[in-house]
Parts: C-alpha cells; sequence; structure tokens
C-alpha cells in the first residue's frame, strides 16, 4: 500500500481561496467558488508531506454525504484510518483528496477522484442522484485550516450501502434526528453539514 504521505495531492493557494470570498463554516454557492479555483493557473499537485502542516495551501477534498428519505450513512473513524488527526470521531462524509495519478487517467479528474474515493471506502450498491450543497471551510482545526471541502449529497435509492475500508467502524445509516442530538461526537466538518441538512446553518462570511 502506497503511503499516504508519498502522495501528491491537489491544492490551491490559500491566497486564491480569499480572492475568491473567504468564509468560515458552510457556503452553498459552489458554483462560484470552483469556477475561480479551479482555474488551471490556480491548481498544482503537491507532496502531501509538505501541505498537511502548511495553511499557504488549501487542499481540495470530495466531501460525500449518502442520504436515503430521513437517514444519513455515518461512522467512526478507528485506529487504521488514515487522517490519525480524526481517529475516534465520528463522521458522515466519504472521500478523500484529488490525487496526480487522476489527472493522467481521467479527463475530469475532480468527479472521477470523488468516485474513486467513495469506492475505495465504501460498496454503494444502489442507484442515486447527485447534487453539490456547498463548501465547507473551517480553520478553527488543524485539520481544516488546510482542507476545503467540497459537499455532495448522494440522495439513495435504497439504503445499500456497506463499508469497504477498514478504517471505517460502527458504520450504518440512521435518522438525521438522531444524528443531531450525538453532534458533538462529530467531527466539525460532519457537524456543519449536520446542521445545513437540518435547516440550522448557511452561509457564514
Amino acid at each position: 500500500m502506497t503511503d499516504k504521505y508519498s502522495e501528491r495531492v491537489l491544492v490551491v493557494p490559500t491566497t486564491v481561496f480569499h480572492q475568491a470570498g473567504a468564509f468560515q463554516g458552510f457556503h452553498a454557492d459552489a458554483d462560484r467558488y470552483l469556477a475561480h479555483l479551479l482555474q488551471p493557473q490556480h491548481l498544482s499537485y503537491r507532496p502531501r508531506s509538505e501541505v498537511e502542516a502548511d495553511p499557504g495551501f488549501k487542499q481540495l477534498v470530495p466531501y460525500v454525504v449518502l442520504r436515503w428519505q430521513d437517514q444519513v450513512f455515518h461512522y467512526r473513524r478507528g485506529k487504521q484510518a488514515t487522517e490519525t488527526r480524526l481517529q475516534a470521531l465520528r463522521s458522515i462524509g466519504v472521500g478523500g483528496h484529488i490525487r496526480a495519478d487522476d489527472h493522467s487517467l481521467f479527463e475530469n479528474p475532480y468527479r472521477q477522484a470523488m468516485h474513486r474515493e467513495v469506492s475505495e471506502e465504501i460498496y454503494l450498491e444502489c442507484a442515486y442522484e447527485d447534487h453539490c450543497l456547498g463548501l465547507i471551510n473551517d480553520d478553527s482545526t488543524l485539520v481544516g485550516r488546510v482542507h476545503l471541502g467540497i459537499v455532495h449529497v448522494f440522495s439513495l435509492s435504497e439504503p445499500r450501502v456497506r463499508r469497504r475500508e477498514q478504517g471505517l467502524v460502527q458504520s450504518g445509516f440512521a435518522p438525521l434526528t438522531v444524528l443531531l442530538e450525538e453532534r458533538s461526537e462529530f467531527e466539525t466538518w460532519s457537524q456543519i453539514v449536520l446542521d445545513v441538512l437540518a435547516g440550522r446553518g448557511g452561509d457564514r462570511p
């Protein structure tokens, strides 16, 4: 297995994000931000070992939420989870970094990387509709400071999802209302998305 820190991942300078209009929390206007952030002159692939602690860059991360009716897929990050800083925390998002080899393999590296990351973490065995919900930026944590999340909601036709990655434990579906009651157990990105799904969150300049 390739060491995650030897990967080269897609990043954009944090100054470019600030030029587009920096915000803390959630912003629904993904189209406007991505039109600016994904311009080729702004993008580069850099060693993950360098950018994990460098707030001068934002690593672009597709973050996929799986929803069936009023229920949301969730899990806990176990000891084998790749992001050690999030171990033991719960999450409702699957996905990960866009790697340099995605660019060489696909015409649309962003979308293909999203589907590759989802397929590496779970078995998704039903039809679904994909909706881009918005963007997450959370500069209040060390992890969030170097990442920018693009949130997608997959609305599933059936609750047919199984974990593939061993680092995802205690997985399954639960009503949104139940997850909101347990909100404090989740990583900050998941807390933000839970609020948005419940109508509690919004654009936060």
